[in-house]
């Protein structure tokens, strides 16, 4: 399952990438901190599952939801955001968000949708064991 971060926390990309590389059948296939950028990749990369942030560091993540979904219809988004007003969910889910999530308290239950989504498609969700080197 291919996974694209539109992120602008060059901190918080690179925690996301070490959380998803011990799930087995998850790749992260890019990131981006721009919306017309992370529009532009995630069409040439056809990812099953996109993280979106709200604020980026040019455009918003909304113009990103809005280029890239139809509600229904792949990729799965999930949102993942310092500004989980009630007001931003109800506007990101109804544009056709899969998921909304505040960075503060929810952080991982970003690991547990891409879990349940690997299950879903047949795909194991168990955790890669990395080789030691003697």
């Amino acid at each position: 399952m291919k996974v694209f971060l539109v992120e602008d926390s060059e901190l918080l990309r690179d925690r996301l990438v070490r959380a998803f590389s011990i799930i087995k059948g998850v790749e992260v296939c890019g990131f981006s901190d721009s919306a017309e950028q992370a529009i532009r990749q995630i069409q040439q990369t056809q990812a099953d599952v996109i993280i979106l942030d709200i604020r980026l560091r040019q455009g918003n993540g909304f113009q990103v939801l809005q280029s890239v979904k139809k509600p229904g219809q792949p990729p799965t988004v999930i949102v993942l955001t310092n500004f989980a007003y009630p007001q931003y969910r109800k506007k990101f889910l109804a544009a056709g968000a899969d998921y909304f999530f505040d960075k503060s308290d929810e952080f991982t239950q970003v690991t547990v949708v891409l879990r349940e989504l690997l299950t879903r498609n047949g795909a194991t969700a168990k955790p890669r064991r990395k080789k030691i080197s003697r």
